[in-house]
């Protein structure tokens, strides 16, 4: 019983660090005053606080695409371009496909409420 409490909290766990990940690279993303050299440098900083936290395998479409999200930005920190722009336009496309990717059941409307509660009467 003790090993299945212990997986459940190794994989809260990464998914915490996976997701602070995500926050962290977004909001660097989308500041105004964007400087790659800080963006580079603190993302790795990120990944190496994220690599601490032993992986495990997710399996839902949301996590599939967040660890996409994750190796589209460690290719684009290894090798950037002069100006970045490309690369931040294409991970805040990312970024945002992700997040639709996790509010999309939150925005489902029921049809039919009233019908889905019959007791009978």
């Amino acid at each position: 019983m003790g090993f299945e409490i212990n997986e459940k909290q190794l994989r809260i766990r990464y998914i915490r660090v996976v997701e602070k990940f995500l926050t962290r690279t977004i909001s660097l993303l989308k500041l105004e005053n964007f400087d790659k050299e800080l963006f580079l440098k603190r993302t790795l900083k990120n990944y190496e606080d994220m690599c601490k936290t032993p992986k495990v395998e997710l399996y839902s479409d949301y996590y599939s695409l967040l660890n996409n999200f994750i190796e589209k930005t460690l290719i684009s920190i290894k090798n950037p371009s002069e100006t970045f722009e490309d690369e931040r336009g294409m991970l805040l496309k990312e970024a945002n496909l992700l997040q639709k990717e996790k509010n999309k059941n939150s925005y489902k409307k029921d049809k039919h409420k009233k019908d889905k509660y019959n007791d009978g009467n």
